[in-house]
C-alpha cells in the first residue's frame, strides 16, 4: 500500500511539473470575443467586361445586381444604414453597412464615389455600397 501511495504521490507531482511550462507560454485567459482579422484591401483596378453604371438615372432603370460607380454626395441620413445620395442625373436610395464606411467620414458637401451593386426590388431600386472613397 506504500509502495502505491508514493507511485500515486510521484505521478502527481510530475504532471504538475509538466504542465507548468505550458501555463507561462500565455493564451487565452478568459471569456472575450476574437477580434477580427484586418486583411489589407486590393484587387484588379483595370477596364472590366462587365458594365459599370457611372449615374443615378442609369442606376434607377438596372436590373438586380447591375455593377455601379456613382460620383456625388450623401445628402442625409434616413434610416440606420440608409441614405440619399444626389448627383447631376438625380437622386437615389443608397444602403452603407457600417463596415463599409472603412473609416471615412463624410459631410453632405464632401463629393463621394459609391460602388456597388443595385438592389431591384418589386417596385424601388436602392444601391447597396461596397465601398466608399473621397472624391479627389
Amino acid at each position: 500500500m506504500k509502495k502505491l501511495l508514493a507511485v500515486s504521490v510521484l505521478m502527481l507531482s510530475s504532471m504538475s511539473v509538466m504542465a507548468a511550462p505550458q501555463s507561462t507560454q500565455g493564451g487565452f485567459n478568459g471569456p472575450t470575443e476574437a477580434a477580427p482579422l484586418v486583411q489589407p484591401q486590393g484587387g484588379f483596378n483595370g477596364p472590366s467586361v462587365v458594365p459599370v453604371l457611372t449615374t443615378v438615372k442609369a442606376a434607377s432603370h438596372a436590373d438586380d445586381n447591375a455593377a455601379v460607380e456613382l460620383t456625388g454626395h450623401i445628402i442625409s441620413s434616413i434610416g440606420k444604414e440608409d441614405y440619399m445620395f444626389k448627383d447631376v442625373t438625380g437622386e437615389i436610395k443608397v444602403e452603407i453597412d457600417n463596415k463599409d464606411w472603412r473609416g471615412v467620414t463624410v459631410t453632405p458637401t464632401t463629393k463621394v464615389i459609391l460602388r456597388g451593386e443595385v438592389d431591384k426590388d418589386w417596385t424601388v431600386r436602392t444601391v447597396d455600397v461596397d465601398t466608399v472613397t473621397i472624391a479627389k
